[in-house]
């Protein structure tokens, strides 16, 4: 065993099966959001999921509220969007391009490469959850509206006229189910309604005196060109209710609770959705898989159904505990405390709690037994038509979502997005044959359930061919973090290979010999032709699709290496590394956007996507210091304009001023972030409502505490002089370490490694550095005489 005698001066090799895990811990009381009064606004309500239902539970007094999701309930249907036109004027727009007519090639683009449809439609709102109680709220006491993060249960309670109420609300992955169970501290006193709605599309009627189904059928007219207009996908959903005392009755599409202590609901919902086919399937029941899945828990009681969801639940989220200092404000409800915030108020234990909120949307939005991954809203909206369609956005947005997965060790929320892009690379074959006469798979920046893969919304918003090929790195992250080589050879690399080879087909020669994407463009972005003066996105060679393939070939070709396979395609690869252009500095000495140094028409603008590199790719590092200052200054340059104006944008500069190690930006947008973007129940906001902002800044307070990359683990990289003392357990870093870590004043005091695969761990922290070689199984304990 190696180490350095400067960095470590105390280790302990303690053995694995001797150790605690963090999972067998009790739940942490203090991690959740609580709030003294009902829910006036959907973004007031709090999220239950399981990563295939989701809810937002209102917690109002007479009338509760609780709107309900599905993950694939969806309108439209699988289509063949890919321009027919493409292919034959393919090479006339990048003549174009690389002759400088940019507008020329932008009219033949919108021409000939916008998808046919251009659009796609929205997933969908299951519906609603009304229950009505013939009582008013005059009188309340001790009202209580709370999500337990650690159990995953929302509860109500409160008291009048002497009688404590509870209701509590969860969805269990262990069984299907939304479970609502409500209790009264006296005997026959619970009367109330149930009902279930939805605004279209749908029929609601009891069956027997405690039963409810819904069922229906998408049936979109839209009139905007989205593909085939009428019936689309068929759905179902079933609620029972089983009443410990008192009495159920029905009228047809209500039942009714009478004199009762306890009552509790059970409902669960489905669909025709198969991910196998991207489409609907009319072999698939929805009606009997609600029926199977009540058959299942016949013969549970609700104590069991509750104790499961727990031990399922907590598992996952206890392997991670962020401890950040105590705060004052930690008796005030959380919308009080996110207001002190805004005021200008220290709060550290409501970024611990923001940042394992972030954690808990992101395994309860992308797991089994759900078979999607996070959409923009994860698996919570309440609309027939969502913003942006709560689509699968891949010009960020859906890699965001994703950016906590590893680190942050829910590794098994990235098994629905594999699934789902094993699935996807099959229409993206086509596209890349029909659009682009290449081999392997691609995609543009939005795709749904379905499968679309053409160019979506306008050549201004969807030219971006790489958006695959940046998607597949999370499935490399996977394995860096996992080790897992059948993942590797099964999912990751066959993924990686596709997205290679079109790559690969795609890149032409440029005047200056260098090997370029064309038709491509700088995510959103827009700049001044020097020609004409107009604004343009499309171009050649932009930086962003630069880094990508170089972070993608380099992956590959590792990844080839490990599985002894490929070796002509590694070569090609190589050989083409040789010959694309640089990333370069411009003259105001910011990273170059595009490949010549055009004036933005928005330099505020909210993506950054020339700074991919810093992150999340790994190229732009300490050891590359001209690019390392220009990343700083174009940061400075996007912020000066009035940049990081969104939510996932502003996320994005607390990850990359981790990654340039500067702690106190790092921790002055993740309080900007709070101030401008968060909604009271903590939910981010673009404006509105996006999930990815929640899970970048997870990402970002994981990046300032530990940071694994290009084979080094660097502890406490970006620690704000605010967080002077505390701990976090359970992180992971990449070649599948869980680190421990502990700090006073500051300073490091107590680092602890577990190695679950062996092999090299190679430390570091400021100036110090070491490298263990570790065996499976076993945990490193670094003591706390650091110098």
């Amino acid at each position: 065993m190696n180490y350095s005698i400067k960095f470590i001066l105390s280790l302990i090799v303690i053995s694995f099966l001797s150790c605690t895990n963090s999972s067998d811990q009790e739940i942490n009381s203090d991690m959740k959001l609580w709030y003294d009064k009902p829910a006036e606004e959907w973004v007031e309500a709090l999220p239950i999921g399981n990563g295939r239902l989701g809810a937002m539970v209102f917690g109002g007094i007479e009338n509760e509220l609780i709107q309900l999701n599905e993950e694939s309930l969806w309108a439209g249907t699988k289509i063949n969007a890919n321009n027919p036109e493409a292919s034959k004027n393919l090479k006339k727009i990048q003549n174009l391009l690389l002759d400088g007519k940019n507008t020329e090639a932008k009219k033949l683009a919108v021409k000939y490469l916008l998808g046919t449809p251009p659009r796609i439609r929205s997933f969908q709102t299951l519906g609603e959850l009304n229950l009505n109680f013939n009582f008013s709220s005059d009188s309340i006491e001790n009202y209580r509206r709370e999500l337990n993060l650690p159990s995953g249960i929302s509860s109500v309670t409160f008291k009048q006229n002497r009688v404590k109420f509870r209701r509590e609300a969860f969805i269990s992955a262990v069984d299907n189910i939304i479970a609502v169970n409500i209790t009264a501290s006296e005997n026959s006193v619970l009367n109330f309604s149930i009902n279930l709605n939805r605004e279209k599309d749908a029929v609601i009627q009891t069956d027997g005196n405690n039963s409810l189904f819904m069922t229906g059928q998408i049936n979109d007219n839209d009139t905007i060109p989205c593909g085939p207009a009428g019936a689309h996908m068929k759905f179902a959903s079933k609620l029972k209710v089983i009443s410990k005392d008192g009495n159920l009755s029905s009228d047809g599409s209500t039942i009714s609770v009478s004199n009762a202590s306890e009552a509790t609901i059970y409902l669960t919902a489905a669909t025709d959705y198969n991910i196998d086919s991207l489409n609907f399937d009319r072999s698939i029941n929805p009606v009997e898989i609600c029926n199977n899945i009540f058959e299942k828990i016949n013969s549970k009681s609700y104590t069991e159904i509750k104790n499961d969801h727990i031990k399922e639940h907590s598992s996952i989220f206890n392997r991670v505990e962020l401890n950040l200092g105590d705060s004052l404000l930690s008796k005030l409800p959380t919308d009080q405390r996110l207001q002190r915030i805004i005021n200008g108020e220290k709060d550290p234990e409501l970024i611990s709690i923001f940042f394992q909120y972030g954690r808990y949307l992101l395994m309860n939005s992308s797991r089994s037994p759900g078979v999607l991954p996070a959409n923009l809203q994860g698996v919570w909206n309440k609309d027939f038509g969502a913003p942006w369609n709560s689509d699968f956005h891949t010009n960020i947005n859906l890699q965001m979502n994703y950016w906590p997965a590893e680190m942050c060790n829910l590794s098994e929320t990235i098994i629905p997005l594999t699934n789902f892009f094993d699935k996807i690379q099959e229409p993206g074959k086509t596209t890349a044959k029909e659009m682009y006469n290449a081999k392997g798979w691609m995609m543009h920046h939005v795709t749904d359930p379905f499968g679309y893969t053409a160019i979506n919304g306008g050549i201004q918003w969807g030219t971006s061919p790489l958006a695959g090929a940046w998607m597949t790195l999370s499935f490399w992250r996977h394995y860096e973090f996992t080790q897992d080589l059948d993942y590797l050879k099964n999912s990751a690399y066959p993924l990686m290979k596709g997205a290679c080879e079109f790559i690969l087909d795609f890149l032409i020669e440029d005047k200056n010999g260098y090997l370029v994407t064309a038709p491509s463009m700088s995510p959103e972005n827009s700049y001044i032709n020097p020609q004409d003066g107009t604004s343009n996105q499309i171009t050649y060679a932009p930086t962003m699709d630069i880094q990508i393939i170089n972070e993608l070939f380099n992956a590959a070709i590792k990844s080839a290496n490990i599985l002894k396979t490929d070796a002509d395609l590694v070569s090609q690869m190589q050989n083409t590394l040789k010959r694309l252009p640089p990333v370069r500095v411009g003259k105001d000495s910011t990273i170059m956007e595009w490949v010549e140094d055009y004036q933005e028409v928005e330099p505020g603008h909210r993506h950054m996507s020339h700074l991919y590199g810093l992150h999340p790719g790994t190229q732009i590092t300490p050891k590359t210091p001209e690019l390392f200052e220009a990343a700083k200054m174009t940061l400075k340059k996007r912020l000066a304009n009035g940049g990081g104006h969104t939510g996932w944008s502003r996320a994005w500069m607390i990850n990359f001023y981790s990654r340039l190690l500067d702690a106190e930006n790092a921790y002055f947008h993740l309080s900007e972030l709070f101030k401008k973007s968060v909604l009271p129940n903590l939910f981010d906001t673009h404006p509105p409502f996006q999930i990815d902002g929640n899970f970048g800044a997870t990402s970002g307070i994981a990046e300032m505490l530990l940071q694994s990359h290009n084979d080094e683990i660097n502890i406490l990289p970006a620690l704000p002089t605010e967080w002077q003392n505390g701990f976090v357990k359970g992180l992971k870093a990449q070649g599948n370490f869980i680190i421990d870590i502990a700090w006073n004043n500051g300073k490091l005091t107590e680092v602890k490694i577990k190695s679950n695969s062996g092999g090299e761990c190679n430390l570091k922290y400021k100036e110090f550095s070491t490298q263990l070689v570790t065996s499976a199984g076993e945990e490193y304990l670094v003591g706390n005489n650091l110098k």
